[in-house]
């Protein structure tokens, strides 16, 4: 995902692990927009039903979910980015179930 300069700098305001999830949840969206499945993604939440592992530069969630077109799925990623966690080196991702909606209150969820 090409980022303009004003995506960059505010990414780079945050703290360095913030960036990271926050850079991985943007790739998330992008991948999946582009995967040709219907999915149309505003929203990505890296940590809706487990906390992610984050070693260094790498982040892993099997707990993640997006949200497109009104409706949330399971995600589960792991995402490489370069030292200024800025960059994508890797990113691999496989979408799950869709999330019942009795279920959304209690992960946070909302339409």
């Amino acid at each position: 995902m090409a980022m303009d300069a004003r995506v960059r700098g505010e990414l780079q305001k945050l703290d360095p692990e913030e960036r990271l999830e926050q850079r991985c949840d943007m790739e998330a969206m992008d991948k999946i927009s582009g995967a040709r499945e219907g999915y149309r993604p505003d929203k990505v939440i890296a940590y809706a039903f487990g906390d992610p592992k984050v070693d260094g530069t790498t982040l892993k969630t099997k707990g993640a979910v997006f949200r497109s077109k009104g409706e949330w799925y399971r995600l589960s990623y792991k995402c490489e980015t370069s030292a200024d966690r800025l960059e994508i080196n890797a990113f691999k991702y496989t979408i799950g179930e869709p999330v019942p909606h009795d279920q959304w209150a209690a992960h946070y969820l909302y339409d």
